[in-house]
């Protein structure tokens, strides 16, 4: 059986970012950027609407029919330098005293490879029920598969152990070492070459 999937649009914004506050509120990442539990469940949503207004304004929202999961991509072009600012954009956004909105982003984009087109999965967020049912390898798939056809590398940076054995069954391979969170946990950029 296979899984349906379609491109999000303005209109799903909300969704998505409810799937996303959903999937990540025990992410070791978000965790560590909002370490106060019920912080978290105030100021977690905003950051996954920051995002999900960036990348519907700048790349890909990829959404199963029946929305229970999305990955947001963004086509990263060879050369490209990071918004120095959009980090601090995002904190003031956000929550303002929280110095970890903005650290998160500045040092995800330190490690960001620069030197080569690539397709870049910034986020993936299964509901919870729903997570374990091939979903989140569906929606990865079917841009891998058209990565390997145009010969384009994919980039990612893993938030936990788990995600991380996903995408390695899926021909990512970590870059260098870990991303360390200061007091926090690993992030593991990982890169992926196209399949001939």
């Amino acid at each position: 059986m296979g899984v349906a999937i379609r491109t999000a649009g303005a209109a799903d914004r909300e969704l998505v970012v409810r799937l996303l506050d959903t999937a990540f509120q025990d992410d070791p990442v978000s965790g560590w950027v909002f370490p106060e539990a019920e912080h978290r469940r105030r100021k977690h949503p905003a950051l996954m609407a920051a995002f999900t207004d960036i990348v519907l304004a700048a790349g890909r929202i990829d959404l199963t029919e029946d929305g229970t999961a999305c990955a947001l991509w963004l086509s990263v072009p060879a050369g490209h330098d990071e918004d120095e600012d959009g980090p601090a954009q995002v904190r003031a956004a956000v929550d303002p005293e929280n110095e970890r909105v903005e650290m998160v982003g500045t040092l995800t984009a330190g490690i960001h490879p620069a030197d080569r087109a690539h397709e870049y999965l910034w986020m993936i967020g299964v509901a919870p029920e729903h997570q374990g049912e091939g979903l989140g390898t569906a929606l990865i798939a079917t841009v891998l598969d058209r990565c390997d056809r145009e010969g384009l590398p994919a980039y990612l940076e893993a938030s936990s152990a788990r995600s991380r054995a996903l995408y390695e069954r899926l021909g990512y391979e970590i870059l260098d070492r870990p991303l360390d969170l200061p007091d926090g946990p690993q992030m593991w950029p990982m890169w992926r070459e196209p399949k001939s």
